[in-house]
C-alpha cells in the first residue's frame, strides 16, 4: 500500500460499511482518503498524488471492490496506473466513468456555510465530475488554460493575442460549467431544503441560487473586464469566481443562521449531494464520514441516518464509541481500532 502513515493495509468490512476508531492523527482519515482516491481519483486534502505517499516509499498502490468491481491504483515516478477488472483503461475518464461514486462528510463541512465561494464551488464541481463526463471535461481543460492566462497577465509584458487565445477556451468550456452548474443547483435546491427538514425536525427554509460571477454573457464580461485585469494581473471574471447563495429563512445563512443550524445546513447540502449522486449516476454513493458524529446531538445524529440510502455503504471515523450506543441503525457495521499504523478488528459491548 504504502499510503500515507499505512505499509500495508488490508481490511474485509461489512456490506454496511465499517467504523475506524482511534486517537487523532493515527491515519483514520487516510483511509478514507485511500478509498476516495481508489473510487474517484481525487484526495479530498491534495491535488498531489506524490504526497499521498509513504515517505520514502516513492509510491502507493490501493485495491479493492468497494462496489462489487475489482479496481487498482498504482502510483509511482513513472505516472499513474490504473485497472479495472483486470483490464487497463484507456484514460483517467475511462476509469471514472463506470466507477463508483462517492460523498465525504466532516466537520470541515461547516466552510461551506461560513468559508469563502471556493469551498462551495468544490462542492458543485464535486458533483459535476462525478456525474457528467462533459463537465469533468471542461472543468480540468478550463482550469488548465485559467492558470496558463494569469502566468500571462503576471508577465507584466504585452501578451493580448496569447490571452485572447486563451480566453477562447475559457468561454467554451466555462460556458458548459456554468449550464451545468445551474441545473445541479436546481436540482439540489429541494433536495436540500427537505433533507433541512428532517435533520432540524423543524420548518427551516433552506434556499440554494447559484449566482454565476460573470452573469448572463461570459464572453463579454470577459471583453468588459479586459483593462480591470490587465491592472490587477490575474483573471477576475469567469466560473472560478461563481458563488452559492445559502439563505435559511430568506436571509444569508452565514450571517444569520446559529451555529447548530449551520451544522445542519451543512448536512442537508451533502445529503441533498448524495440524493442527486444516486438519482444520476444510478447507484448509491459510498459515504465517507470524517470524525462527525461524535459531534452531532442523538436527534441530528439519527436523523441524518435515517436520510441515507439504507443500503449504501458508509465509513466513519471517530476519537470514542459513547454515541454508537444510541445509534441503533449502525449495529451491523465493522468496527476496527486504527493504532500505530494498524487496524485491527474491535469489539464494542
Amino acid at each position: 500500500m504504502d499510503f500515507r502513515c499505512f505499509g500495508s493495509l488490508e481490511l474485509e468490512v461489512s456490506p454496511a460499511g465499517a467504523i475506524l476508531v482511534g486517537a487523532n492523527a493515527v491515519g483514520k482519515t487516510s483511509v478514507l482518503e485511500a478509498l476516495c482516491v481508489l473510487i474517484r481519483l481525487h484526495s479530498p486534502r491534495t491535488h498531489r498524488m506524490g504526497t499521498l505517499a509513504r515517505i520514502g516509499s516513492g509510491g502507493f498502490g490501493i485495491a479493492g471492490d468497494p462496489w462489487g468491481s475489482q479496481r487498482q491504483v498504482r502510483h509511482s515516478s513513472e505516472g499513474l496506473l490504473l485497472k479495472a477488472d483486470e483490464d487497463r483503461p484507456a484514460s483517467r475518464s475511462a476509469y471514472l466513468e463506470d466507477g463508483g461514486l462517492v460523498v465525504w462528510m466532516g466537520n470541515e463541512d461547516l466552510e461551506l456555510i461560513r468559508g469563502p465561494g471556493e469551498g462551495r464551488r468544490r462542492y458543485l464541481d464535486f458533483i459535476g465530475v462525478q456525474i457528467d463526463a462533459a463537465y469533468r471535461r471542461s472543468w480540468s481543460r478550463y482550469r488548465r488554460a485559467l492558470r496558463a492566462k494569469n502566468l500571462l497577465l503576471k508577465d507584466g509584458r504585452p501578451r493580448d493575442a496569447e490571452i485572447i487565445a486563451y480566453e477562447e477556451i475559457l468561454v467554451e468550456h466555462g460556458t458548459v460549467l456554468i449550464d451545468v452548474r445551474h441545473r445541479l443547483v436546481m436540482e439540489l435546491a429541494p433536495l436540500a431544503a427537505a433533507a433541512q427538514r428532517a435533520v432540524s425536525g423543524q420548518e427551516e427554509p433552506l434556499t440554494l441560487q447559484y449566482l454565476p460571477a460573470s452573469g448572463p454573457d461570459l464572453r463579454e464580461s470577459m471583453l468588459q473586464a479586459r483593462d480591470r485585469e490587465s491592472r490587477l494581473r490575474q483573471a477576475v471574471v469567469g466560473p472560478h469566481r461563481d458563488e452559492l447563495a445559502l439563505r435559511l429563512h430568506g436571509m444569508p445563512a452565514a450571517d444569520f443562521a446559529s451555529e447548530g443550524q449551520q451544522r445542519t445546513i451543512a448536512l442537508a447540502l451533502k445529503l441533498a449531494q448524495g440524493k442527486l449522486l444516486e438519482s444520476r449516476g444510478g447507484k448509491a454513493p459510498i459515504y465517507l464520514m470524517d470524525d462527525m458524529f461524535g459531534e452531532l446531538d442523538p436527534g441530528r445524529r439519527n436523523a441524518l441516518l435515517a436520510h441515507l440510502p439504507p443500503l449504501a455503504q458508509k465509513w466513519i471515523t471517530t476519537t470514542h464509541l459513547d454515541w454508537l450506543r444510541e445509534t441503533p441503525a449502525l449495529e451491523e457495521i465493522s468496527r476496527f481500532r486504527v493504532s500505530g499504523g494498524k487496524c485491527d478488528a474491535y469489539k464494542f459491548g
